[in-house]
């Protein structure tokens, strides 16, 4: 059992590589007072949200604890403690998006001024940014999560198959519990407050007044680039801690089920994943040293997303390594089973049993991190600059405003027939390998390299921040060249990071789900029944009405900051001419107030549907509930980031300068206004709804499994639920006869 402890060191580990690299971004050249000064703007609308958010999210927490506490208190399978449990996560999670949000905002001045010396000076401080953020979030996980272990273990004195670890690992579903429901405010409230922000900026400024973007003339530039902080390094490192941790957690679940007879008291199965977890960690601080790429290189972004793809294909060659020779080491030799699998009350095998083997784990692994390269690949290819599917928006915009947004419309439904086909191939594979264990194992596998994927991606906002300052601050030509390669590059990353998120969401929410099954006590979801079909319905309806509140949240929002920033351009004298100063504390407020607002309502559907269902309904009607949410959920992500994506990147093309039917065409063209409004568009796409579904299947998937031993006490077992209905349908067929007769 002491190699358990070596799981929370692995976290240390993480924050002391956090804390070295923030150091050094620290001590780099922050630039002149002008851009200090707008930097210092930026840092402080974004801390400003983060307060009056955190204070919001306080109250929720509070509540949320209490009625935790009384359901373990009053419940056998569970203890008071699952709220303390809660609570930490939650902190853990605020903390993990304060500490990007703290550095995105460190960094974003000092990359712009990197930039003035070389594109690999801008790309070693904005990936160092990226960085601090990824192990940041890793290092938090994994010590939140392996101290929470061995803590609670101590405290129930628990051992392999025990009561005592089921009731270990129960109390640590409040821990997940805690950093989803945190996730998805912070992911839901940034995405509102940056694309409101972004799209007044835009439709304003680019589109009517005719200035550049992040002109300093426009009130909204401030409100968009602290909007990138809140939305893409906040609620992003709050999205992917929640789903690290619910991945971590779904695999310890059934490895508590998994009757093991291994040299760590039986426990092998259930601390997997967590060393798995760790060693990522290890190989992600290893791979951030392949990232690096020649001060003599040219102006490109290919180079600069190669330099990326060798520290990304690094750390999953390692971590693919490391973790096949971890699960021979701790797993048994011999084949081992779930007591599912069982007889119930014998040592006999339920025909189509089946075995968990070393080989079938490592196998499962593979197939997990094929399956995130893969989905990163495919997403690439759909998103990229110069692929056809962004060629094709940039062809169909040549034709105007409405070809370009049904041109983004089709890549995005596309987009969903490559990843689905490698999901589905995953989930057979992985289970093949080693049964449900093993799509569980899968998606830990994928998530073993969490650090590297999101240094990776919380490097673009730093970059377009960067841009943003140098535009804003005046300063050279050639410098917000370096950063719009750096920008379009993350668009990218941004873009594969999001695909990545959603298929290990689904593998996750599959995982859950079977854990959900188990803890509840039924024998199966059959959609025969009228009551879970319906439920399955109704919970495929539940992304959709979710995406319409976040982008109405949006629109809403985006509309009063139009009207505030033509107010300025109409009301401040000499504001075009450059002599008048912008308000920008009033579009930030605007900002401000709106996400914080309108969050409240989408994530409470995600925490209150499936409570209400199951209470209702019971546990049976919920697994319909949580397999039409799932299936939707990973649908509209993938057909939403995709297609916000593409957009961007056919934006971007155009101020690049791009060629159709023998024309170039250049910002300002009318080609290039067609593009800014299908990038308008897609905006709360990408980075609001689209983001938020992989927390939200998660977080309804752990929401069920809180509350499973409680539906499993009220409504009875599985046996007890199907007696009833057999008893009800023959009554029903009595009274048929007796009518007829």
């Amino acid at each position: 059992m002491k190699i358990v402890y070596l799981v929370p060191c692995f976290g240390l580990l993480a924050l002391l590589f956090t804390a070295i690299r923030s150091a050094w971004v620290s001590r780099q050249d922050a630039g002149n007072e002008k851009m200090k000064e707008i930097a210092q703007y930026i840092a402080e609308g974004a801390m400003a949200f983060l307060k009056a958010e955190y204070k919001i999210l306080t109250y929720f927490v509070i509540i949320a604890a209490l009625l935790l506490g009384y359901m373990g208190a009053t419940n056998h399978n569970s203890d008071w403690t699952i709220a303390l449990a809660f609570i930490i996560g939650a902190v853990f999670s605020a903390t993990a998006g304060f500490i990007g949000m703290r550095i995105a905002t460190k960094a974003n001045v000092r990359t712009a001024q990197a930039a003035r010396t070389s594109l690999s000076n801008a790309l070693k401080v904005s990936f160092t940014g990226g960085s601090v953020m990824g192990m940041g979030v890793a290092g938090l996980a994994v010590l939140g999560l392996g101290g929470l272990f061995i803590i609670l273990q101590a405290y129930f004195g628990a051992n392999a198959n025990t009561e005592e670890m089921i009731k270990t690992i129960e109390v640590l579903t409040g821990f997940s519990l805690g950093a989803e429901s945190i996730a998805l405010f912070a992911r839901v409230g940034g995405g509102i407050y940056t694309k409101a922000a972004d799209v007044g900026a835009d439709l304003v400024g680019k589109v009517e007044a005719g200035i550049p973007e992040d002109d300093p003339r426009n009130p909204a530039t401030i409100a968009d680039n602290v909007g990138d902080n809140v939305g893409d390094v906040a609620g992003m490192g709050a999205d992917l801690f929640g789903s690290y941790v619910a991945t971590v957690l779904a695999t310890m679940v059934l490895g508590s089920e998994i009757i093991s007879n291994d040299n760590f008291g039986g426990v092998a199965p259930i601390i997997l994943p967590m060393l798995i977890a760790g060693i990522g960690i290890v190989f992600s601080i290893i791979a951030t040293l392949f990232v690096r790429i020649s001060d003599n290189v040219g102006l490109n972004t290919s180079v600069v997303q190669r330099a990326l793809n060798m520290g990304n294909w690094g750390s999953i060659i390692l971590s693919a390594i490391a973790s096949a020779a971890l699960v021979y080491y701790i797993l048994p030799a011999e084949a081992i089973y779930l007591k599912r699998d069982f007889i119930a009350g014998t040592s006999e095998l339920k025909p189509g049993a089946k075995a968990i083997t070393q080989n079938g784990v490592v196998g499962a692994i593979i197939v997990g991190l094929a399956v995130g390269t893969l989905m990163s690949i495919i997403t690439e290819y759909y998103t990229a600059m110069g692929k056809r599917p962004v060629l094709s928006i940039i062809r169909q915009s040549s034709t105007g405003h409405a070809t370009n947004v049904i041109a983004g419309l089709a890549v995005g439904m596309e987009s969903t027939l490559l990843p689905i086909i490698v999901l589905a191939a995953g989930i057979y594979g992985s289970f093949a390998c080693a049964g449900l264990y093993g799509v569980a194992i899968a998606a830990a596998g994928m998530m073993a390299t969490t650090a590297m994927q999101l240094a990776i991606d919380a490097f673009g906002p730093i970059a377009d921040n960067a841009g943003g300052i140098a535009e804003m601050s005046e300063l050279p030509k050639e410098v917000r060249e370096k950063t719009d390669i750096l920008d379009a590059v993350g668009n990218t990353t941004a873009a594969t990071g999001k695909g990545f998120a959603i298929a290990s969401a689904a593998l996750t929410a599959l995982a859950l789900f079977a854990a959900f099954v188990g803890v509840a006590r039924i024998s199966g979801i059959d959609i025969y029944h009228a009551d879970v079909l319906a439920g399955l319905f109704i919970g495929a309806m539940i992304p959709f009405i979710f995406s319409s509140l976040a982008i109405r949240a949006v629109g809403e929002a985006a509309m009063s900051m139009v009207e505030e920033v033509r107010r300025q351009f109409k009301e401040i004298p000499g504001i075009m001419e450059g002599t008048g100063k912008p308000e920008y504390d009033k579009c930030v407020a605007i900002s401000t107030q709106a996400s914080i607002r309108k969050m409240m309502l989408p994530g409470s559907i995600a925490i209150l549907s499936p409570i209400i269902v199951g209470f209702i309904f019971g546990p049976e009607v919920l697994g319909g509930f949580l397999a039409g949410a799932t299936v939707s959920g990973v649908l509209m992500g993938m057909f939403q980031n995709n297609a916000g994506g593409a957009w961007d990147n056919a934006k971007k093309s155009f101020e690049k300068g791009v060629e159709i039917k023998g024309q170039v065409y250049y910002k300002k063209s009318e080609p290039h206004k067609a593009s800014v409004t299908g990038d308008t568009v897609g905006d709360p796409f990408k980075d609001t709804s689209g983001p938020s579904m992989n927390i939200l299947i998660k977080l309804m998937s752990i929401v069920s499994l809180v509350i499973a031993p409680t539906l499993a006490e009220l409504h009875g077992t599985g046996k007890e639920v199907a007696a009833k209905k057999a008893v009800k349908t023959e009554q029903i067929v009595k009274k048929e006869v007796i009518v007829k007769h």
